[in-house]
């Protein structure tokens, strides 16, 4: 339901002063600056907070004295966490807050900030994730929700403030020495601005009717699974490639920091071009592009095209999810089984790709990236005008 501020707005656009269309898109911004404060805040700490375990494996490495490979057990670990909490959702969905996320994401990167035994570190990983995965239910589907037609731009927009934290995190790790403690400390500090901000963003509101039939389509549930398969391996062991194809460490987590600038580059561009593109193509065109970049990363310079692979994986999400989200309908166990299907994938991958990966050489990571996304892209192109029209979002 609109406010009477908002309202005034709108037919203040109708006058002719400005073009109906901004000003619709203003008032509404208006209307839910607390949702996008919360939003922007919750982002960056997820962004910090996920892409800091690839850099930081080896100093836990050292840390604990256990293996890189073991160590890449965290990467599963946030991403169990992200399964714990959008199971929970199915069950809670319709009262969880941005609070009850951001409590669980704080206190997990605490708990990791306190470097206790090795176990309680993976114990900590899991419940940032549970938070992760909570906040990522709680907060794209109020996007979609709150800016009705102008929906999938903001979804962008909400997920590109995710690069701001990527980005930053490794950078800031690199600059304090590889210190755990005192990088995982900051980011828990992130948690605390973000929660200030949330306590006017209440429950999501539940469609009823016909809006809120819940329709599974199983093959856009199964394009996603691989899809976020492949972006948790690029964000997680990607640094670890760079690493074992012949790039130091402090050069690999500049690189995953560059990989983010371009994937944040690209879903700031999608801010305004979303509407203009078929979210299945834009999905069909993102795998394409990840898998030409990982065949270049083989062949040509794993830094450079690992760098530009984040241009494309960053538009894997938001093609995605609009598309799933507008096949499936808006019963509130639709946010949860988009995601549900992209968490299998982030769980599964990091432990499957690991011994496929042992006798392909030093570039093997990137020549199954490559492969993947390329077979995946050509079942895309298969399924384009099917899924393009199961994912039209209808106007208000």
């Amino acid at each position: 339901m609109r406010t009477q501020g908002v309202d005034s707005l709108l037919r203040a656009g109708e006058t002719g002063a400005q073009p109906p269309g901004r000003i619709a898109v203003r008032a509404l911004m208006t209307a839910h600056a607390g949702l996008l404060f919360a939003g922007i805040a919750s982002f960056v700490l997820m962004g910090a907070g996920q892409s800091l375990y690839g850099p930081a494996l080896p100093a836990f490495s050292r840390a604990y004295g256990v293996t890189v490979g073991e160590a890449g057990l965290l990467v599963s670990a946030h991403w169990v966490g992200c399964l714990i909490g959008i199971v929970g959702m199915f069950r809670w969905g319709a009262s969880v807050t941005p609070r009850h996320a951001l409590v669980l994401m704080g206190t997990g990167m605490a708990g990791i900030a306190l470097l206790p035994a090795w176990a309680l570190v993976v114990a900590s990983v899991t419940l940032f994730g549970v938070g992760y995965g909570c906040a990522t239910a709680v907060f794209n589907p109020r996007m979609l929700q709150a800016f009705g037609p102008r929906g999938p731009a903001m979804l962008s927009f909400l997920n590109a403030v995710f690069g701001i934290g990527a980005i930053a995190a490794p950078l800031v790790f690199v600059a304090l020495d590889s210190n755990l403690a005192l990088t995982f400390a900051l980011v828990a500090g992130v948690s605390l601005i973000a929660f200030a901000g949330a306590g006017s963003v209440g429950p999501v509101v539940v469609p009823k009717g016909r809006a809120a039939a819940f329709r599974p389509r199983w093959g856009i549930l199964g394009f996603g699974l691989v899809a976020i398969g492949m972006e948790a391996c690029l964000i997680g062991l990607g640094p670890t490639a760079l690493i074992r194809a012949g790039v130091a460490e402090p050069r690999a987590a500049e690189l995953l920091s560059a990989f983010f600038a371009a994937f944040l580059g690209a879903r700031v561009a999608l801010i305004f071009c979303a509407h203009l593109i078929p979210s299945f193509t834009l999905f069909a065109l993102a795998l394409l592009g990840a898998g030409l970049c990982g065949l270049g990363a083989a062949l040509v310079s794993p830094g450079v095209f690992f760098v530009a692979t984040g241009l494309f994986a960053g538009l894997f999400f938001p093609g995605y999810y609009v598309t799933a989200s507008a096949a499936m309908g808006g019963d509130i166990k639709v946010p949860p089984t988009i995601l549900l299907a992209g968490l299998v994938g982030g769980i599964a991958s990091p432990l499957i790709l690991p011994p496929l990966l042992e006798g392909m050489g030093d570039h093997g990571f990137f020549w199954l990236m490559g492969g993947v996304s390329l077979t995946l892209a050509a079942l895309a192109a298969l399924c384009l005008r099917a899924f393009n029209r199961a994912g039209v979002v209808p106007a208000e």
